[in-house]
């Protein structure tokens, strides 16, 4: 009973005309920018944070919900149309839908991925409905030394499931963390890591550092590849699937769908890697594996529902613990800070409406994705034709307004273009932003929980290791470091990341 109490508190906060307009305004938002390669769903949402400042929290929080499932969709169209994945996880469903987009079949690709995508988004809203308030429960009884614990684990998860070369996404973890250690230190009043800076007394603000490394940085990286974007349907006909495809891709939507839920709660990027294995495992099982990359259904379903699935389920660790699973998650926390709320497992004792209508507004949202995107598959097309070099000026425009904005201070656009640069330059060396910013946004709080457990018990590590439920995470995230660092295991894990 209490159950369908909160659920009609979350229709009844979702279903007002505010937070209709707000949920449908980012779920629009999130498809056009994942239709656009070279922003993404981090840089936007970094970008309107601003905006969030004078915008109830509910529908703040649900427009920038929606932009991030609504991204990953988008994404989808790009990746079957242009063969330019418009989001990261959208990677694996270029290899089946771009050749199924060749082969006249761009219509049913893109039914695919958007029947696949409100699948496993109506079945990840259920699991967070079930999932979230027990996990909640739980997470009240953690102290200092669990919470420390916690976000050691998700910081190693990061690096474990982070794509690319294990001691640069290491790095890049220590990059955030000491970026985030800049500024004045709240118990001794000292600056560190200023350089003697006035500007630097109040630390870097994290949405600067996100438009930089993820808006600037992409917007130079693709104007560098503007001459590989040429739409390849111009009209987009057939979307219905017929009976033998419903029949094919049932499965993978299925497995799909269960396996991005799963993966979805892990740190680092679990929408990525539902995607990459899903298109695996689909594979593996088919009975016809030489069709994988020449335009197979399955190929196109599987990897939409994992890495829809996936994203809606890291709102899990994000609603219950108030840890961020990925970098848009990380800028949900900013959000939240924004509009004075605490993110953990008190929000949904002390702001039910805003939990409970955040999350019955993931339905609604998915909704609205299946009933606008099919019908505006030709304004897509059109949008992918606009050549990028008259976007990016507009996008730079917009992220040094947000920037100024933030505190009317010159430098921090100077630190702005600095991160652009830097981002660029990590684009280049193939480096992943994204463990950098959970770094950067965990630092700060795992100091913080590091000396609270100190100070409670007086000075003593063996508190870390002493309380079971923190010995617990500690050890289990160095066990990851171990096998993820053996020979056989690495090879796997590069084997995974680069499916041909």
């Amino acid at each position: 009973m209490e159950l369908l109490g909160n659920l009609g508190l979350g229709l009844e906060t979702a279903f007002t005309l505010q937070n209709l307009m707000f949920c449908l305004i980012g779920v629009f938002l999130g498809t056009a920018i994942g239709v656009l390669p070279g922003l993404g769903p981090t840089a936007t949402i970094a970008m309107l944070l601003p905006i969030t400042f004078g915008l109830p929290p509910v529908s703040s929080l649900i427009m920038l919900a929606g932009i991030y499932y609504g991204a990953q969709y988008g994404g989808s169209t790009t990746a079957i149309l242009v063969n330019l994945p418009g989001e990261s996880s959208s990677v694996v469903t270029a290899l089946d839908g771009y050749q199924m987009a060749r082969q006249g079949r761009a219509g049913k690709a893109l039914a695919t991925a958007a029947i696949g995508s409100f699948v496993a988004g109506t079945f990840a809203t259920v699991l967070l409905v079930l999932f979230a308030p027990p996990l909640a429960d739980i997470a009240l009884q953690f102290g200092a030394a669990e919470y420390f614990s916690l976000m050691v684990l998700g910081l190693v998860a990061s690096v474990v499931l982070a794509s690319g070369s294990l001691l640069q996404a290491l790095g890049m973890i220590v990059l955030g963390l000491l970026l985030g250690l800049a500024g004045t230190d709240v118990n001794s009043g000292l600056e560190r890591y200023t350089f003697d800076s006035p500007y630097m007394a109040e630390g870097i603000n994290f949405v600067i550092l996100a438009m930089g490394m993820f808006g600037l940085g992409e917007i130079i990286k693709n104007l560098e590849e503007e001459h590989m974007r040429s739409a390849m349907v111009s009209k987009v006909k057939g979307l219905w699937p017929n009976k033998e495809d419903f029949k094919r891709m049932a499965w993978p939507i299925v497995r799909g769908t269960g396996l991005g839920s799963l993966l979805g709660i892990l740190p680092g990027g679990g929408a990525m890697l539902a995607s990459f294995a899903s298109y695996s495992i689909e594979k593996k099982i088919s009975k016809t594996p030489e069709e994988f990359g020449k335009g197979a259904i399955e190929g196109v379903a599987g990897p939409e529902s994992a890495n829809n699935a996936g994203a809606q389920t890291s709102f899990i660790p994000l609603l219950t613990l108030g840890i961020p699973s990925n970098p848009v998650m990380a800028l949900m926390i900013g959000a939240m800070i924004i509009q004075g709320i605490t993110p953990g497992p008190s929000v949904m004792a002390e702001q039910p409406a805003l939990f409970w209508g955040l999350i019955v507004s993931m339905w609604i949202g998915n909704l609205f994705l299946v009933i606008l995107n099919l019908p505006l598959i030709g304004m897509w097309v059109k949008m992918i034709s606009v050549p990028y070099h008259f976007l990016y000026p507009a996008i730079m425009v917009f992220c040094c307004i947000g920037v100024f904005s933030l505190g009317n201070k010159i430098f921090d656009l100077y630190l702005l273009a600095g991160f652009g640069v830097l981002g660029y330059v990590f684009a280049k060396l193939k480096c992943e932003p994204a463990p950098l910013l959970l770094g950067f946004i965990l630092g700060p709080m795992m100091e913080e929980y590091l000396r609270r457990a100190l100070l409670l018990s007086r000075g003593d590590y063996s508190v870390l290791v002493t309380r079971p439920i923190s010995a617990v995470m500690l050890a289990i995230a160095v066990l990851a470091l171990i096998v993820v660092l053996s020979p056989a295991v690495r090879k796997k894990r590069e084997e995974a990341f680069h499916e041909e």
